[in-house]
């Protein structure tokens, strides 16, 4: 937390200094994503990536305040005069603990990423700009695809998750070794990248509107109590779309989804019927069967007996 800095002491860093602006960012944490309208962050956050001590230190506000409060900590020693964090901490104390090289190369390119708060009962992935320091709390998905954001906003997603992942009370813990590398994805359809891009636009529109972020919203599209209101309807009507598309692309048009307000996990949702969520399951791991066992021949195909293009790749 000595790199988090509240935005109005960015904001003079930045005016006293204006190549701090390169050192400061947004910082995002689970309960702004699920709680602010538009998803932003509250505070900002001192970022040196990998940089040497030397460079580090030539941004004298961000690098004074860094010495302050984090080498202090970082550099604790035991009686013997050992110290007490694992290295590198103590050596390379202005830099994060864990800076997610392979994360920051994977979205360099990108605009904006998905991202899903780790801790939740909405479960609900939402893009948000590159250039935003995500806290360890959220999970990033390397992929500004509207398609993507089909599949993870899916209940095909959502009961895969909920069947893999550990629980906190009753939210959702996402575990993406458990849950995002394990679900065999579809191959993705035009129906999805278009029903993706519907979601993130009027979703995003109706929140700023009524001032609501994702959580209250979602409280709202899961409360069979409100039955007049067209934005949650609305909201609705797009999941199930959502959920249409998303078997489509599986093949698996004749499930039926039983859309409506369902118990599940203690909860009232607005979601797929227990039958489907069962049905759901079920296929998707004998879909994951297949795959393995395609893996498998071609491996055995190969002459190197290396697998062949595409073949390694068993969870999509």
């Amino acid at each position: 937390m000595g790199f988090v800095v509240e935005p109005d002491e960015a904001q003079e860093w930045i005016a006293a200094d204006v190549r701090n602006a390169e050192v400061l960012f947004p910082y995002l944490n689970g309960e702004d994503l699920n709680s602010r309208p538009d998803s932003s962050s509250s505070r900002w956050v001192i970022d040196f990536n990998d940089w040497d001590e030397a460079r580090a230190a030539r941004y004298r506000l961000p690098y004074k305040r860094a010495a302050e409060l984090v080498r202090p900590e970082r550099q604790r020693k035991k009686p013997d005069g050992s110290y007490v964090l694992r290295n590198p901490l103590p050596e390379r104390w202005w830099q994060y603990a864990e800076k997610r090289p392979a994360m920051r190369n994977a979205i360099a390119d990108l605009g904006e990423v998905l991202v899903l708060a780790q801790v939740s009962n909405t479960a609900q992935p939402v893009f948000i700009p590159n250039g935003t320091v995500p806290s360890h709390k959220l999970v990033v998905f390397a992929s500004d695809s509207r398609a993507l954001l089909t599949c993870l906003a899916s209940s095909v997603h959502y009961v895969w998750a909920r069947k893999y992942s550990g629980a906190m009370k009753n939210d959702l813990s996402y575990s993406p070794s458990d849950v995002f590398l394990t679900l065999p994805q579809p191959t993705t359809t035009r129906r999805m990248e278009q029903i993706g891009a519907v979601l993130d636009e009027e979703r995003r529109e109706i929140m700023l509107r009524r001032n609501l972020g994702l959580t209250k919203i979602y409280n709202l599209v899961h409360d069979s109590r409100i039955v007049d209101d067209k934005d949650v309807e609305r909201l609705r009507a797009i999941h199930v779309e959502i959920d249409d598309a998303t078997v489509e692309a599986y093949g698996w048009d004749d499930i039926q989804l039983d859309h409506g307000f369902h118990s599940y996990r203690q909860n009232e949702r607005w979601t797929v019927g227990a039958a489907a969520r069962i049905e759901i399951v079920d296929r998707l791991l004998e879909e994951n069967l297949r795959r393995a066992g395609t893996a498998d021949q071609a491996r055995i195909g190969s002459p190197s007996g290396m697998t062949q293009e595409g073949g390694d790749r068993l969870f999509n």
